[in-house]
């Protein structure tokens, strides 16, 4: 198992961005012959990790470097910083087509990963749940398929703040800067339930959506919500609800079940 951490220049943010790459390139022989993952090209997930983390939180709290060799799926961990994985407006800050489009290409190119949609995946926590579905929906042509643990869908949240408020995470100025105009939210490309309406519309294809989130989490109530949306807007979606919070422990019990159903393995 390969470990890099790599830097390069992103038009998208205007300057050297780094990132890490797990790569299961130098597994024995034997090994692959007892695998049935390796009788296949290696696919790839863009992992994402949640607000107030960096690209090592998978790394240090999670399983991620086994199960990277144990289903022959290269992962890349960009850091996100706290931008939700979106553009926000200005120069530099375009996060959203950094992990979307910019790391997908360069990573495919650097690397030669494979460039079919149903090899290319996407998956995150909490925030990066949420850019996960968001940058799915964005880029339906590059993924196949999403998972989202605890994902922070919270545009029904922040959609009326009004300036000087604050929540128990952020305040206005924050949302703000990161979401853009937070009345317009519902039909801003930053809601992902604007982005389901859009693909229904023109009959583009969806990307396959896991989700799981855990009913004492503080965020389940959002997850529900995204759901039941989703149902009902007839989009298929495996969704489940386990016990739990909002903490590594819950997503070390649901992240090999998300990487099982992203590769199409029974779970």
């Amino acid at each position: 198992m390969a470990l890099a951490q790599m830097s390069f220049y992103s038009n998208s943010l205007c300057r050297a961005v780094s990132f890490m790459i797990l790569l299961p390139n130098d597994v024995s022989v034997e090994a692959k012959n007892q695998n049935e993952h390796y009788m296949r090209a290696c696919k790839s997930l863009y992992l994402l990790h949640g607000y107030n983390g960096s690209n090592l939180d998978w790394l240090t709290n999670s399983l991620i470097n086994e199960l990277s060799a144990k289903y022959n799926l290269a992962v890349i961990l960009p850091s996100g910083e706290n931008s939700f994985y979106l553009d926000a407006k200005g120069t530099g800050k375009a996060f959203g087509q950094y992990v979307g489009e910019e790391l997908v290409h360069y990573t495919r190119n650097v690397f030669g990963l494979s460039a079919a949609r149903e090899d290319t995946f996407i998956g995150g926590f909490s925030m990066g749940g949420f850019g996960a579905l968001r940058n799915a929906l964005k880029y339906p042509d590059t993924f196949g398929k999403v998972f989202a643990l605890s994902s922070a869908l919270i545009i029904h949240k922040i959609k009326n703040m009004k300036e000087g408020a604050q929540d128990g995470i952020a305040d206005y100025d924050y949302y703000h800067s990161v979401f853009g105009d937070l009345t317009n939210l519902e039909t801003s490309e930053n809601n992902p339930e604007h982005l389901i309406r859009r693909l229904l519309k023109i009959g583009k294809p969806i990307p396959q959506i896991y989700m799981s989130c855990g009913a004492e989490d503080f965020l389940v109530e959002e997850n529900r919500i995204f759901k039941s949306f989703l149902d009902a807007q007839g989009v298929p979606v495996t969704y489940i609800e386990g016990t739990g919070v909002h903490d590594w422990y819950y997503w070390n019990q649901y992240l090999e079940p998300s990487i099982k159903w992203l590769i199409g393995v029974e779970v």
